[in-house]
C-alpha cells in the first residue's frame, strides 16, 4: 500500500482529514503516528469545524514544517523554505480544487447546524473529503520526492 492509499484508508477508518495526512507522513520526519494523531485532532473540518483551511491542507502544512525543520540551514532559511513550500502546496491544491478553505470546498460550513445537516444529506465526508485527502497526499509526494 502506498502512503497515498494509507492516508485515504486512515481517513476512511475514522481519523479526520488532518490526522490522516500527518499520521501517514509525520513518521518520515520523526513524529510517531500516535503523537501525529493527537496533534492533528483539532485541525479537522477546517480547524475545529471553523470551516477555515481544509484539514487535509493543514496536515500537509505540518508535514512540510517537519520536513524543513530538519534542514541543516539557519533558522531564518528554514522558516523561509517552509513558508515557500507551504505557499507552493496551497497553490497546487487550489489549482486542483479551486480553494483551500473547507467551507468553500464543501459548499457548507460544518460549524453550523445547517451546514452539518447539508453535509450529512449530501454525504460529503464520505464523498468529497477523501478526494481532498488524496490530493493532499499526492501533492506532498510530488513535493517531497523532488528533494529526497
Amino acid at each position: 500500500m502506498t502512503d497515498i492509499e494509507r492516508a485515504e484508508a486512515a481517513f476512511r477508518n475514522g481519523v479526520n482529514c488532518s490526522q490522516a495526512i500527518l499520521s501517514t507522513y509525520g513518521p518520515r520526519y520523526g513524529l510517531d503516528e500516535k503523537t501525529s494523531i493527537r496533534i492533528a485532532l483539532g485541525f479537522g473540518a477546517g480547524m475545529g469545524r471553523l470551516g477555515a483551511t481544509c484539514g487535509a491542507v493543514t496536515g500537509a502544512f505540518m508535514v512540510l514544517s517537519l520536513k524543513h525543520a530538519l534542514e541543516n540551514v539557519s533558522n531564518n532559511e528554514r522558516k523561509e523554505n517552509t513558508y515557500a513550500a507551504i505557499r507552493e502546496f496551497a497553490k497546487r491544491f487550489e489549482a486542483r480544487n479551486g480553494s483551500i478553505v473547507c467551507k468553500e470546498l464543501l459548499g457548507c460550513n460544518l460549524g453550523t447546524p445547517e451546514g452539518m445537516k447539508l453535509a450529512k444529506e449530501k454525504n460529503l465526508v464520505n464523498t468529497a473529503c477523501p478526494k481532498y485527502v488524496k490530493d493532499s497526499a499526492e501533492i506532498l509526494e510530488e513535493m517531497i520526492s523532488v528533494t529526497k
